[in-house]
């Protein structure tokens, strides 16, 4: 969520070294209060719910041999990196998950905290912690089912080290889903000169285009670190009805479920083209 993971390349995961950036908490502090204004700054975020959220519940739906009414996420233990207020940490947790929530800015746990209270069911399935990726990594070693880093890597400083620490905290054979900003020429113009500087969607400086993260480089990471990539989706804000869609193009947002090789090792090589590539050639074909 909007989150500010600075992951420090020269130590990986050191516990007790802050990797969080002043910079980045200084300009997400003044906005701590405001996550659940669905009509403020972080709106964008709120609609984005209504695809992100069904994509994961029906991508993990479809991997699942067991299924509860009402709570089809039941006995799936879920981390929500750069949680920001909880805006996607709550609505998993109704679909009945355990929600491990981690933001490096108190404010922004602060704010989650107070807004479960307001639920009982959500106070005892959510579990808030101030606290960046690589501070929990020694402490959950193949802990969680799932993670999801919803509009956070294009926060992140070190991507391969934030890729890891992804690795080590999953179980094998767990799902990681990322939604974020491709870096493309249309990406700059719509992402960072019409949303921030002509629209006002998000708060002017909220991102720095020169972080935002190419696909193919999030995709060699992922394999390279032991995952495989099974879906990537172009997504589109409408700023008019403030709503979310799928698309084919990658070329602006894209969401990529990728799932950690079991303990038999990663996955070897294959010459033969995956569904992922075929998707991914179709999906940027034209584009920027």
């Amino acid at each position: 969520q909007l989150s500010l993971f600075r992951l420090t390349a020269n130590r990986p995961f050191s516990t007790s070294h802050s990797s969080v950036d002043s910079e980045e908490i200084k300009k997400f502090q003044l906005l701590a209060h405001k996550w659940w204004d669905e009509e403020g700054e972080y709106s964008a975020l709120h609609s984005m719910n209504d695809i992100r959220v069904p994509f994961i519940r029906d991508t993990l739906l479809s991997m699942s041999h067991n299924y509860h009414l009402g709570n089809p996420l039941s006995g799936v233990k879920i981390l929500d990196v750069g949680c920001g207020g909880g805006l996607l940490s709550e609505p998993l947790a109704r679909l009945g998950a355990s929600v491990t929530g981690i933001d490096p800015l108190e404010d922004n746990i602060r704010t989650a905290d107070q807004h479960k209270s307001f639920d009982p069911v959500l106070a005892k399935r959510i579990q808030y912690k101030s606290s960046s990726l690589e501070e929990i990594v020694e402490e959950s070693m193949e802990t969680f089912d799932v993670i999801v880093a919803s509009e956070v890597v294009e926060h992140v400083a070190d991507l391969e080290t934030f890729t890891k620490c992804c690795s080590q905290v999953l179980k094998p054979e767990g799902s990681l889903f990322i939604t974020t900003i491709n870096k493309t020429q249309l990406s700059y113009v719509l992402g960072i000169v019409v949303a921030e500087k002509i629209m006002g969607i998000v708060p002017e400086g909220t991102h720095e285009w020169e972080k935002f993260v190419p696909l193919e480089e999030l995709e060699h990471l992922l394999e390279s670190n032991g995952f495989s990539v099974k879906t990537v989706k172009g997504m589109l804000y409408n700023p008019l009805w403030g709503s979310w869609s799928w698309m084919e193009s990658t070329s602006l947002n894209y969401a990529v479920h990728a799932v950690k090789s079991g303990a038999q090792g990663p996955p070897g090589p294959t010459d033969a083209p995956s569904e992922t590539d075929i998707q991914q050639h179709s999906a940027t074909a034209g584009t920027a």
